[in-house]
């Protein structure tokens, strides 16, 4: 059963109605409050990583491992990685990411812990990866997503997902014209806003746009095969 929570950033007051999603899955597994942390990109000071334990320490939860992709790890280490009770996927510069975990080995073992039902949490560019593409990115790096062809990521949910809308106007007419192209929904998140997948079940946290055939839909309007959508 799927276990996902896709944050556009963990920075806002309103991304506490997520946080407390989040204790809450942790708590009905019963299994304890370890997170993993696997860095988009080179931590030297581990900066990012130490803003995160104070941020998840204020829920009482323990980001209790640093996971560098570029390190080499033995079975040990990954073992300890999977065995955690949720891992962080970093936000950062999603191609490096994406890149990283494909030249690590880790893609695949990320991906089945996930189908497995580990509790997978992904920030910016942590979240996009979860998407079967991150194409989405395109429109951070100056490019059209309708031109990434090698973007192909965990593919864990029926839809791409785009984080800070709301920091620039041009992002949602793009968002539109891509999405008519596409076969599955866009799921546009201004700050503060989330996604959690629980099984078949997708919860919106804050307002989510969905945009599908160059248009917003409302979520009744989308059909999505084993998933039910549900604004909270």
């Amino acid at each position: 059963m799927l276990n996902l929570v896709l944050y556009s950033d963990q920075i806002f007051p309103e991304c506490s109605v997520i946080d407390l999603r989040l204790v809450d899955r942790l708590r009905a597994r019963g299994t304890g409050n370890r997170i993993a942390y696997v860095a988009s990109g080179p931590e030297p000071d581990r900066g990012f990583f130490l803003a995160a334990r104070s941020y998840y320490g204020r829920y009482g939860l323990d980001l209790a491992l640093f996971f560098d992709l570029d390190e080499p790890h033995s079975a040990e280490d990954i073992a300890a990685l999977f065995a955690s009770d949720a891992i962080h996927l970093a936000g950062g510069h999603t191609g490096g990411f994406l890149e990283r975990l494909k030249r690590s080995g880790m893609l695949g073992p990320l991906r089945d812990w996930a189908l497995a039902g580990g509790i997978l949490i992904g920030v910016s560019a942590g979240a996009i990866l979860m998407a079967p593409t991150i194409a989405t990115d395109a429109l951070f790096i100056g490019r059209r997503p309708e031109d990434i062809a090698d973007g192909d990521a965990l593919d864990l949910v029926p839809f791409e997902f785009f984080p800070h809308l709301n920091d620039d106007d041009a992002y949602l007419p793009a968002l539109l014209r891509y999405s008519a192209s596409l076969l599955r929904p866009i799921v546009a998140c201004n700050d503060g806003d989330g996604i959690i997948v629980t099984g078949g079940r997708i919860e919106c946290l804050g307002n989510p746009l969905w945009l599908a055939g160059g248009a917003a839909r409302a979520p009744g309007e989308l059909e999505l095969d084993g998933f039910s959508i549900l604004q909270i």
